[in-house]
């Protein structure tokens, strides 16, 4: 029971900070409705039984398992994760080529990037910094399934965070990103990031 009391702080806590940040920036509605499926028998249940407190329980479920179950059932429900949009390429041998990642929309690749953040804060709590989240992202970058101009975009606003901390970069993505005031293209989002 202590187990599932504090998953389901962890889990609460991790929703309360990607509300908070995705309230700033103006994605209301993604705020209120992030990771609902995490309370769901199929993915709660999991949690509780593989529940870590420095660590998702996905990782520890998948060391035992061979897989993660909780996870699998989250990745195909919450469309700011980029796994749910890997699908087969439209070339190739009978119009289907091999899986890739296809184009977020630009409101998904931010609730990404939030709750990239938060999950950094929830998990690292005092050792968190602006630079945790990037850190994060540079341990696995080699393993991602991405499409170019999404994985620029969020490795503009993980650097951006790093170098010129939350402020400046959630005021950034509120006046610019969600207003299409920035090219959403790898080449231009890659420049931009050489110069911070």
């Amino acid at each position: 029971m202590i187990r599932a009391w504090e998953h389901f702080k962890t889990i609460t806590g991790h929703k309360r900070l990607v509300r908070a940040g995705c309230f700033k920036v103006g994605l209301y509605r993604q705020g209120i409705m992030h990771d609902w499926s995490k309370y769901t028998p199929t993915e709660f249940l999991v949690g509780c039984r593989y529940y870590q407190g420095n660590m998702s329980p996905n990782n520890a479920e998948r060391t035992a398992r061979g897989y993660s179950s909780a996870w699998l059932h989250h990745k195909g429900r919450n469309r700011h994760h980029m796994e749910y949009w890997i699908d087969y390429a439209a070339s190739g041998s009978g119009g289907h080529g091999g899986m890739e990642g296809m184009k977020m929309p630009l409101k998904y690749v931010v609730e990404m990037f939030i709750d990239r953040v938060s999950a950094s804060k929830n998990y690292q709590k005092e050792r968190y910094t602006d630079s945790s989240a990037l850190a994060y992202y540079e341990k696995g970058k080699g393993h991602y399934m991405m499409h170019e101009d999404t994985e620029a975009m969020l490795v503009l606003l993980l650097t951006m965070l790093a170098r010129r901390g939350e402020e400046e970069t959630f005021r950034f993505i509120k006046e610019k990103v969600l207003k299409g005031k920035l090219p959403y293209k790898s080449r231009e989002l890659k420049r931009r990031t050489r110069a911070l």
